[in-house]
């Protein structure tokens, strides 16, 4: 049929196989939560073809009016927010609750590419690029103050965005240097860490003395980028110490393992890790796991969830889970690069790195690769919140791509 052309079969074809196997899998853990996640999935398509039916250019105009509307949502958390787990990030309407952060995330994204759409926007000038990082910034800063840090990691996906408009890489690296600093500090002698840093960066202006023209800015960015990294190597175990109990296990885990905190932070590591090791290559069946039927994991059925995969359906179930979702992030990265619109192509970045933010922290998580920061599986997680958005911004770039492909310009 002629209106089916331009809606991509595969990307969409993908989206309801994870929905539906995320389904099966909540309800393993808990039936009635399942039913009410089949409910939260079938409001979110009821959605998503009300976004899919209506104007492609609607997001585009409405962006600005959608991103204040995200960030007052965060801030009115402040005051009339429902803490949960200890963190103020809820609205609770009677039996319902909504996560506004991940509302924001659209909004975020829409105001984004709108703004790095523009004629005028270059990231060479400083303007544009210090008002590209004030609209990513002020979300993300109010969601810190929350405080929910997994939430404000996932805010780093819009700069992989912008890197694709030219932002220089240098950033990153600089970045994932100052984390790097950080935890190895937490297990090695800060000492050591810091004439570690002296070295590489004395080895490094030796290899490139000829190649670089000395001035007095050259000279005193290196020195202060030495005595930064150095203080930073000093000051993690201080900054470790100040952190919360919760927090500051949850780091510590990495390090010691998770049977040193069996009791408190590791728990949950723990008994994930035996869920994922106990279902073998072809994991225990549905329904069968016994991790998962003794309800041992808390949270099971949000940010671990993956760990339910692992036991029932074993190694191939999980990797095959895993390539279902590279694919799929994989062909939203695809389509964005082929879009015509910039608009449509900075979005299309914009979600399928917030796919991938979440996607590799909550299995590093589950599997004691990462810390534990509350940062559920996109379309898995049991949450009537995070479905909703991710399949509200699953809807909008399909739409702007079928609009696109049918788009005689």
């Amino acid at each position: 049929m002629k209106w089916m052309e331009g809606i991509d079969k595969l990307g969409l074809g993908l989206y309801f196989l994870l929905c539906i196997f995320a389904i099966a899998n909540i309800y393993s853990v808990d039936q009635k939560l399942g039913e009410k996640q089949l409910m939260f999935f079938c409001f979110s398509v009821f959605v998503g073809i009300v976004i899919f039916v209506g104007r492609s250019k609607f997001f585009e105009n409405m962006s600005g009016i959608i991103y204040i509307g995200g960030v007052l949502l965060l801030i009115g958390l402040f005051p009339f927010g429902k803490e949960i787990l200890g963190q103020k990030n809820w609205y609770k309407f009677g039996s319902f609750t909504m996560q506004p952060v991940e509302f924001a995330k659209i909004g975020t994204a829409l105001m984004l590419s709108n703004y790095v759409s523009g004629p005028e926007f270059n990231l060479s000038n400083r303007k544009s690029l210090w008002t590209s990082l004030a609209i990513i910034g002020i979300p993300a800063v109010v969601v810190l103050a929350i405080p929910d840090v997994g939430s404000m990691l996932v805010f780093i996906a819009f700069f992989i965005a912008l890197y694709r408009e030219g932002l220089n890489g240098l950033l990153f690296a600089i970045g994932f240097l100052f984390a790097f600093v950080f935890l190895i500090s937490l297990a090695v002698p800060p000492l050591y860490v810091a004439i570690a840093i002296v070295v590489v960066i004395g080895g490094w202006i030796a290899m490139n003395y000829y190649k670089m023209s000395w001035n007095v800015i050259s000279i005193s960015g290196i020195a202060a980028s030495v005595l930064i990294l150095c203080g930073l190597a000093f000051g993690s175990p201080y900054i470790l110490e100040k952190l919360p109990k919760h927090q500051r296990e949850r780091i510590e885990v990495l390090f010691k393992g998770e049977k040193a905190f069996r009791d408190t932070s590791g728990y949950n590591l723990l008994y994930s890790k035996t869920a994922i090791g106990s279902g073998g290559l072809w994991g225990k069946g549905y329904r069968e796991g016994s991790v998962t039927q003794g309800k041992f994991v808390p949270e099971q059925e949000t940010d671990y969830i993956f760990c339910t995969v692992g036991e029932e359906w074993g190694f191939i179930g999980s990797a095959v889970l895993i390539l279902c979702y590279m694919v799929y992030i994989g062909r939203i990265y695809y389509l964005a690069e082929s879009q015509k619109s910039s608009f449509n192509r900075v979005f299309g970045y914009c979600f399928a790195s917030i796919l991938l933010m979440h996607f590799s922290i909550n299995l590093g998580m589950v599997m004691g690769l990462f810390p534990t920061v509350g940062i559920p599986l996109p379309y898995f997680s049991y949450g009537g919140s995070s479905l909703l958005a991710f399949s509200m911004m699953t809807f909008i770039f399909f739409k702007l791509n079928y609009s696109d492909k049918n788009s005689l310009v």
